[in-house]
């Protein structure tokens, strides 16, 4: 009996032990990897680095155009997930708690539908449209088309975190005087503030990600962003692998740090709203 309980409890653990390792290793040898030589890299590739070379870092930043791959990304990430909030809590918002039944529904189904649309299909009649619109090589033609893409995914998270909130809170603002608009601003959204903070974290990285669009709706290396930077920067440096895995962890280490810092708040805010009570 005590063989088996000892058994039940240690393989779990075992198990995923070897998954963390196994997930963590890529971290961990770019990391490596961006403080070698590209000789060292070469030569001993699963080897540690006789000597740390930073610079290559600040060889990246500047040489490469990483910085402004970076704050390209980061001015798109941003702006599209603050859109993509506004637009996403006002629409659950009036799908939840204003009093149109039918239509509320069809609304709601009609966002859901954005769900199983593959986005890969509307390559070709996106790209029309921006044409016609002059956006193309605009940082606003991918935040208006990342937002639009993000906006099912974020209508469905904060719609359930909505319908758990009780209809007595709602009531008693009303009671006190508040509008819709205030109802919305002063009591809704403080509340559903944690799937707020998901839905953010979630799209940003989504965002900060994204590069089939990002590669074809932006040809001016100045408008870049940093996944299609990333993509001709071995055109440029060829055979410097050491360069270009000091220009990926540039890419990689702010995800993993807003993932890090907020993790308690994404599982909070996906599995809010499933439990009712």
């Amino acid at each position: 009996m005590r063989t088996w309980m000892y058994r039940r409890n240690v393989i779990p653990h075992m198990l995923l032990t070897v998954y963390v390792l196994v997930t963590l290793y890529p971290l961990v040898w770019l990391t490596l990897s961006s403080l070698k030589t590209p000789r060292e890299i070469t030569e001993s590739p699963w080897g540690l680095p006789s000597s740390l070379q930073w610079q290559n870092y600040v060889e990246a930043w500047k040489t490469a155009k990483v910085s402004t791959y970076f704050f390209n990304s980061l001015y798109i990430s941003t702006i599209s997930c603050i859109l993509i909030v506004i637009i996403g809590s006002a629409a659950a918002f009036a799908i939840t708690r204003m009093n149109f039944p039918r239509l509320s529904n069809w609304v709601y189904q009609f966002f859901l539908l954005g769900l199983v649309v593959p986005g890969g299909a509307l390559l070709i009649p996106l790209y029309r449209l921006l044409q016609e619109m002059k956006l193309i090589d605009t940082h606003l033609s991918l935040i208006l088309i990342n937002a639009t893409f993000a906006l099912p995914v974020t209508i469905f998270i904060l719609s359930a975190f909505m319908k758990a909130i009780p209809r007595e809170l709602e009531e008693a603002a009303i009671v006190d005087g508040l509008g819709a608009f205030g109802l919305f601003v002063r009591i809704i959204l403080p509340v559903t503030m944690p799937a707020i903070v998901t839905v953010f974290i979630l799209n940003f990285i989504n965002v900060w990600n994204e590069f089939i669009m990002a590669l074809l709706f932006l040809s001016k290396e100045k408008l870049r962003t940093l996944p299609v930077g990333m993509s001709v920067f071995k055109d440029a440096f060829q055979t410097n692998y050491a360069l270009l895995s000091a220009a990926v962890m540039y890419s990689v280490v702010p995800v993993v740090i807003v993932y890090l810092f907020l993790q308690r708040k994404i599982i909070e805010g996906v599995t809010a709203g499933s439990v009712k009570g």
